[in-house]
């Protein structure tokens, strides 16, 4: 997904949105729900299932960030949007792609798949 149109409007604000990556799941994502914001670990062209793996990443963070109060999908996953608690793994290493924050921006991603026709 190209989301250009959303990094535009985050960054033309009064607070504008910074890009932080640490590099480790639990300290970006603890760092989201702390400050608000969206942690971002969709797939690309190389690794098209995402690279995170559904059973010990995605659950547990995807878990914590909604008893937090925000969101957390998989974006576009095996041809539909879905909550991420909601995918049912076939295999014990399954990845998905990972879209964890506050509910505003996790919804505004989902509604740039939308726009741009992908779901």
């Amino acid at each position: 997904v190209r989301c250009t149109s959303i990094i535009a409007k985050w960054k033309d604000t009064d607070k504008p949105y910074a890009a932080r990556y640490v590099g480790s799941m639990v300290s970006d994502v603890h760092r989201t729900i702390l400050y608000g914001g969206i942690y971002l670990y969709p797939a690309d062209a190389k690794s098209k299932h995402g690279k995170l793996r559904v059973l010990y990443e995605g659950f547990p963070m995807a878990f914590i960030m909604e008893q937090a109060g925000g969101s957390a999908s998989c974006g576009m996953f095996k041809g539909k949007i879905q909550r991420l608690l909601d995918i049912v793994p076939e295999t014990i290493h399954e990845k998905c792609p990972v879209v964890i924050g506050c509910n505003r921006d996790v919804d505004a991603v989902l509604e740039e798949y939308k726009i741009q026709g992908l779901c």
